[in-house]
């Protein structure tokens, strides 16, 4: 309940919901559990006005499926069932299941504790359990709203509590953090900021507290009209009576104790077994909603990677860090080197360090500048980071520059390390530069990256390779300090013949850990005596690889073996699902052998079965690959199609795939999950390169059957954003679809192409695409392909200027889908039939077509669909003088626009509706964010 309304397994998979109406549905049931609910409540919550004839059927029928989802998943089992009462329905379960009764536990056992570390520990689990707004992924009807608001309520009391035990603690500089992002959201919540008010005071920012009050004071008589109330006035005067503290935060061991009394409270209740009292939150292990977007905005993001472990020396480059920090507040800092120096374990280990100064947050990213894997797309990097700061995907704005704006937006003001890994060059670092005078932007790349340090004061730290000591001192760590003393001179010599390069040291010793009753002085011997070893260990790849090779040998048999199957991997981060596609073992397997090589630091372990291949060590993988090469790439395409199947699932739940896996496909024993159409969009968001890359491997492998599917299944992800770079991959699934000779998938890539191509303003080559699609999907038997077909070229013609074609083109497209009972293509037919005739003047056929489109657009198709049908509506009504009709439904649409973050489709209703005479327009909405101004110059009919 506490974010998208959802239910897991005892092993955390999601039960398939299905629709908002069903979520809705069991949304009412558990906000009243084990209490008969009344069909007329529950018909409340589904619709919004007078609900339609058959609504009681409709009812029935979820109630139905979601007894077949519970049976399905052995839910009774575990105590749930779903039952009828008379004329009511009543869901039974422990109440210890649902994430809100255990949240709520743990407000009652905080509000008897007296120890204010207990209270963190305790606060810090309960508010965890929140994903997202209450009853999210609902249609959020009446029924709902007191609920919902009684939770989101508690969930501030709680924020609430949480800050005022940190401040008990003396961690007055967390307090703030906690607070801040909840006074952003709820700006006119006066306890709530008079309390952040004080935290500032003692955290050593009274100049801020007091700018917090000015400006809380202008927003409530702007907003509402009123004087601040007393809990505001008294936080005032108190600061203004207090001298602020001399520091701006607790020193390290007030910190430390505050942390170490958290965290002992937390695993007290982790670990014990006895009697002790234990709050609910830390007792509950019932599977609870875990996989979408957090409530905006977000309290403090944690993007950092593990710290690294054995990282040593580097004095005189983190003494630098230190310095331009404390000297230069709001700092941007290069750290540039060779590969394998280092530069990534010395900005991460720093960022560690010094992780306290920044208490809104530290953000990174790998941007895959000098990597086999193409760069890192500027938005896509973008939307990561908004996303981690808490703005939602149906929020996310549509076009880079509003991207930029948000971001900056939400970073200005605050106190935040941003991290930018592997930076091609300066352009790539600019666009991601945040906008607030108090964040520290460190980058890494190996390019010197001076246009940074001319135009944008970047100030350069060079990294080098290790000096002779601190590479001996780096042996010692990994190997035990006994090896290196015993053998001082053989160590100093394994270290010059490794140059001094981190990489490169590690693997020697990871290589000699394996091997301890040999000794350093055997091992270099070994070493030295390769045929141009030296030569290679001064070149970077050469180098690398050579260590690795001598490494590879005693690693354990199943590391080595998972190893030599590495090498078709594409992309930097590797799941344990991936790795027993690659070498077609279980995935338990898998997972043994990835362990063994991150405890050799082949790979780096990120987060629960996820890795990253480092990239020459990657490039090694490839260069000892098996001779099966080509049935290992075979078997991660496989992979990677089922795993865009699933995506597409989520992202458009009910919606039917474009394809099947290919004949003769190996079906991958672990695919990933989502969650919902959040998850899978932010997953294709970070892997959106290595999917290009991807398809990139199977054409070059003449494997065109699964480079248009990795093509076409993509396109399900792309529409909700933004669709550059498009043309060029779509012609890569055309031409390997005309490759494979599949019809059907040569008229769906021709459809797709021709629309992107029009939506980019290239008519005549669209045409050139569009044309032939039809014709294509005729000789496929694609009933659906080649009504979508004939729509695209529809309205590529109607652009074009032709008035006469489109509009038999369409009505052939609607009598084919109503024919196969295509209901959204039927709807795709109404919404352009009805623009068409707009066009031509067809006015009072034009508003009867939309009216048809919006009756059958089911709340499961997508809002932009409705939104269009509507504005067209309504541009319709007003054409034959049916003004206040057209006034409602643009309205209607201005609403649900707004609603679902649809800024093209608000803009296009908006001025739909200044083209109405004044009186008749009604109530003026509120004006388009500035930041959504970008979307103005787009089609509103691009969906």
């Amino acid at each position: 309940m506490l974010g998208p309304v959802s239910v897991t397994t005892a092993n955390g998979g999601p039960l398939p919901l299905g629709p908002a109406k069903r979520r809705s549905l069991l949304a009412m049931l558990l906000a009243h559990p084990n209490t008969p609910v009344g069909v007329e409540r529950l018909t409340e919550a589904l619709w919004d006005e007078e609900p339609p004839r058959h609504a009681r059927t409709v009812l029935q029928g979820h109630v139905s499926r979601l007894r077949a989802v519970f049976v399905q998943y052995d839910a009774a089992a575990h105590g749930v069932e779903l039952l009828t009462q008379g004329p009511a329905y009543r869901l039974r379960l422990p109440e210890a299941l649902v994430d809100a009764h255990r949240f709520e536990e743990s407000l009652r056992f905080v509000r008897r504790s007296v120890d204010p570390g207990e209270v963190v520990a305790v606060l810090r689990e309960a508010l965890g359990l929140w994903q997202g707004p209450a009853f999210a992924g609902t249609v959020h009807r009446a029924p709902l709203e007191a609920p919902a608001q009684a939770l989101e309520e508690l969930r501030l009391t709680a924020v609430e509590a949480l800050a005022r035990a940190y401040g008990q603690l003396g961690d007055h500089g967390t307090a703030a953090s906690v607070l801040r992002a909840e006074a952003a959201a709820h700006p006119l919540r006066e306890p709530l900021v008079a309390q952040l008010m004080l935290a500032l005071a003692r955290a050593g920012r009274q100049a801020d507290a007091l700018d917090r009050f000015h400006h809380t004071r202008k927003l409530l008589a702007d907003e509402i009209g009123v004087d601040p109330a007393p809990v505001l006035i008294d936080a005032y005067h108190t600061l203004l009576r207090t001298d602020a503290p001399a520091r701006a935060h607790p020193d390290a061991d007030a910190c430390a104790d505050a942390g170490d009394r958290a965290r002992a409270h937390a695993h007290a209740y982790a670990d014990a077994d006895n009697g002790t009292a234990r709050p609910p939150a830390a007792l509950a292990h019932a599977a609870h909603a875990a996989h979408a977007a957090p409530a905006e905005p977000a309290v403090t993001p944690q993007l950092l990677p593990r710290r690294p472990r054995g990282f040593i020396a580097r004095r005189d480059e983190l003494a630098a860090l230190d310095r331009i920090t404390t000297a230069v507040p709001g700092s941007l800092i290069t750290l540039t080197g060779s590969a394998g120096v280092g530069k990534t374990a010395l900005a991460v280990h720093w960022s560690h360090r010094r992780r306290a100064d920044f208490p809104d947050g530290t953000l990174f990213v790998d941007l895959c500048g000098f990597s086999p894997t193409p760069g890192r797309e500027t938005p896509a990097v973008l939307r990561e980071f908004l996303l981690a700061l808490g703005v939602p995907v149906e929020r996310m704005p549509g076009s880079p520059a509003a991207l930029g704006a948000r971001y900056r937006e939400l970073t200005a003001g605050r106190r935040l390390l941003v991290v930018l890994d592997n930076a091609v060059d300066s352009e790539q670092i600019r666009p991601l530069l945040p906008g607030g005078d108090e964040c520290v932007t460190l980058v890494t790349s190996r390019d010197r990256l001076d246009g940074l340090v001319a135009t944008d004061a970047a100030r350069p730290v060079t990294v080098g390779a290790l000096p002779a000591a601190d590479s001996t001192a780096l042996l010692a760590a990994v190997l035990g300090p006994e090896p290196v003393a015993a053998e001082p001179e053989a160590a100093a010599r394994l270290a010059g013949l490794c140059d001094g390069l981190p990489l490169a040291l590690r693997v020697a010793a990871a290589r000699l850990a394996t091997r301890p009753h040999r000794g350093l002085a055997s091992f270099v011997g070994e070493l030295a005596d390769e045929q141009h070893r030296l030569d290679l260990l001064r070149a970077e790849d050469a180098g690398v690889a050579a260590a690795l090779g001598l490494s590879l040998r005693h690693l354990p048999e199943p590391a080595r073996w998972l190893f030599h199957h590495l090498g078709p991997h594409i992309g930097a981060t590797l799941d344990t699902g991936t790795a027993a596609a690659l070498a077609d073992c279980p995935p338990p397997r898998a997972a043994r052998a990835l362990d063994q090589l991150a405890a050799a630091q082949l790979v780096v372990e990120t987060g629960p079965q996820s890795y990253v291949l480092h990239d020459l060590v990657r490039l090694f993988a490839r260069s000892l690959a098996p001779d099966d090469e080509p049935a290992g790439l075979l078997r991660l395409l496989d992979h990677w199609v089922q795993t865009l199947l699933a995506a597409c699932a989520a992202a458009e739940p009910g919606g039917e795939p474009c394809c099947a896996l290919p004949p003769g496909a190996r079906r991958s024993a672990e695919i990933r999950r989502f969650a919902d159409r959040t998850a899978a969009l932010a997953w294709y968001s970070a892997e959106r390169g290595t999917l290009r890359a991807t398809v990139d491997a199977a054409i070059a492998a003449g494997l065109h059957d699964r480079a248009w599917r990795l093509v076409l299944l993509q396109w399900p992800l792309i529409v909700w954003q933004v669709r550059d770079g498009w043309v060029p991959l779509l012609e890569q699934g055309l031409a390997s679809a005309e490759l494979d000779g599949d019809p059907a998938a040569q008229s769906r890539a021709s459809a797709l192409l021709g629309w992107v191509l029009s939506e980019e303003g290239r008519p005549e080559e669209a045409l050139a695409r569009l044309e032939r699609a039809p014709d294509l999907a005729v000789r496929a038997g694609d009933f659906e392909g080649e009504a979508v077909a004939r729509i695209n070229l529809a309205v590529a013609l109607m652009r074009h200027g032709d008035r006469q074609r489109p509009g038999g083109l369409l009505a052939d497209a609607l009598a084919l889908a109503e024919r196969e009972g295509l209901t959204e293509t039927v709807t795709l037919a109404h919404q352009h039939l009805a623009q068409h005739l707009i066009s031509v003047g067809a006015a009072a056929e034009a508003a009867e077509h939309a009216a048809r489109g919006l009756a059958l657009a089911e709340p499961l198709l997508a809002a932009p669909r409705r939104v269009v049908l509507r504005t067209l509506h309504g541009e319709a009504l007003a054409a034959v003088g049916r003004t206040g009709e057209a006034a409602r439904q643009l309205h209607e649409a201005i609403r649900e626009a707004r609603a679902n973050a649809y800024e093209e489709g608000e803009v296009a209703a908006r001025l739909a509706l200044d083209g109405l005479p004044e009186p008749e327009r009604g109530p003026d909405p509120a004006p388009v964010p500035v930041w959504s101004a970008g979307a103005r110059g787009r089609s509103p009919l691009s969906e």
